[in-house]
């Protein structure tokens, strides 16, 4: 199940090399409400490489947030 927002496609020539066509959709799944293409590039296409940076980004975020926060760059006034 994705949790990301998916596209539907339409007139978007990468459509089938992007995540958010291809991922099988949840029950509950939202869609853009008009095509990111815009004739020439499409800002949210979602390929192999968008999602290791995705990944990387949220293991990042999810060992941030369970480190030792004893020092936080925040020293006594």
């Amino acid at each position: 199940m994705p949790d990301i927002t998916m596209c539907m496609g339409e007139g978007c020539p990468i459509k089938n090399h992007c995540y958010r066509h291809i991922a099988k959709p949840s029950d509950y799944q939202s869609y853009f409400m008009e095509s990111p293409w815009d004739g020439e590039k499409c800002e949210m296409l979602w390929t192999d490489n968008s999602q290791r940076i995705y990944d990387k980004l949220k293991n990042i975020m999810n060992n941030e947030s369970t480190s030792d926060n004893s020092d936080n760059g925040v020293h006594g006034i």
